[in-house]
């Protein structure tokens, strides 16, 4: 993944393009701070493939990792 400032986004576009094309992913960044990414779009006829086979997850745990992320959000951890 790279990164780039947006001035040089506009400077590069094509060249960008190209390595997006290929794969990769690009940040793109205003004033040092990522503010888009770019990257290859989803085959949307995949989709339903990928999610018939990724199990399910009860309430009970998506509630739970919602609010471990806040905690951690809170506490000034990074959450990713």
């Amino acid at each position: 993944m790279g990164l780039i400032d947006l001035a040089d986004t506009k400077a590069r576009l094509s060249e960008l393009v190209d390595r997006v094309e290929a794969g990769d992913s690009i940040d793109i960044t205003r004033r040092g701070k990522p503010v888009a990414r770019r990257s290859k779009p989803i085959d949307a006829a995949l989709l339903p493939s990928l999610t018939a086979t990724t199990p399910l997850q009860s309430e009970s745990v998506i509630v739970a990792n919602c609010f471990a992320s806040l905690g951690d959000n809170i506490a000034g951890r990074a959450v990713s």
